[in-house]
């Protein structure tokens, strides 16, 4: 039961960080940058699909271009492979 409730509450701040992203609250830069361990564990492709006026197209034709699997979490992502994200959707 206690590792129910711990995924549970995982998902939940997964979710969480996910909302953020889509009002704004948080920026993609912030959440490559964060050392909380939530935000880690989200795939790539669900957070790129959070930020605002990213669908599932775009989302994978971005990682195609960077280079990034569609497993991959965001605690996989090299140093390269974040600045590239971020150079990509500031423009």
């Amino acid at each position: 039961m206690a590792a129910l409730a711990k995924a549970a509450e995982a998902r939940a701040a997964r979710a969480d960080i996910k909302s953020r992203l889509k009002m704004g609250s948080m920026s993609l830069a912030e959440a490559l940058e964060s050392d909380d361990p939530n935000v880690g564990k989200l795939k790539v492709v669900s957070m790129l699909e959070s930020l605002p006026g990213i669908g599932k197209k775009k989302a994978r034709d971005l990682m195609d271009e960077v280079g990034i699997a569609d497993n991959r979490r965001v605690q996989g992502l090299g140093a390269q492979q974040r600045s590239s994200l971020l150079s990509r959707l500031d423009s």
